[in-house]
């Protein structure tokens, strides 16, 4: 049973922002200064990423660790009449309420499992999909996480480049192949 009255809880609900939340605004200031442009919430691709990279190839989502389900643990209890019974165990930075439980548990599983699928599409478009939880936002652990985005940016924008241009050489060039493969040769040959 909610503590609260239906309008007073309407009136929470309703205040939760989806866009330009504090995390999401961390993240965006932190790659804007280290250089890396981007697009918010593109209505094209599926889940409306928080942020786009097109150079990158990539999409970002800042997650909110409770609305998403960050670390929680799933299983499967069986009851004594033998029902399967999902369960959520709440972790450090998720904690499900106690009260109204049910209803938060579908929610938060609908939320993961709508996650997945969204991420699933855009791998099959092409995308590369970084998810940045908010308890990776805290002061302590922020520059770290912020640069370890940047190394991911720069890491798939050197591994798409090194695919785009073997594939331009070898288009061009096919007898280079074979030429730049050298017998090996002792060094005393040399």
């Amino acid at each position: 049973m909610d503590k609260l009255s239906a309008q007073q809880r309407h009136n929470n609900m309703a205040a939760i922002r989806g866009k330009d939340t504090k995390p999401e605004m961390i993240v965006r200031k932190g790659l804007w200064s280290r250089g890396f442009r981007y697009r918010l919430n593109h209505k094209r691709l599926p889940g409306h990423p928080d942020l786009v990279l097109r150079k990158y190839r990539t999409c970002i989502f800042v997650n909110g660790c409770f609305w998403h389900g960050h670390n929680v643990t799933e299983s499967q209890m069986s009851d004594v009449r033998g029902k399967k019974d999902d369960v959520i165990e709440s972790s450090e930075c998720c904690k499900i309420p106690k009260t109204n439980r049910e209803f938060w548990v579908a929610k938060i599983r609908r939320n993961k499992e709508r996650d997945k699928e969204e991420q699933r599409k855009l791998a099959a478009m092409g995308w590369h999909c970084i998810t940045v939880w908010e308890c990776e936002l805290k002061p302590s652990k922020r520059e770290e996480t912020l640069e370890s985005i940047a190394f991911t940016l720069n890491h798939i924008f050197l591994q798409d480049r090194k695919c785009k241009m073997a594939d331009v050489g070898s288009k061009m060039y096919p007898q280079m192949e074979e030429e730049t493969q050298m017998p090996l040769v002792a060094e005393e040959e040399i």
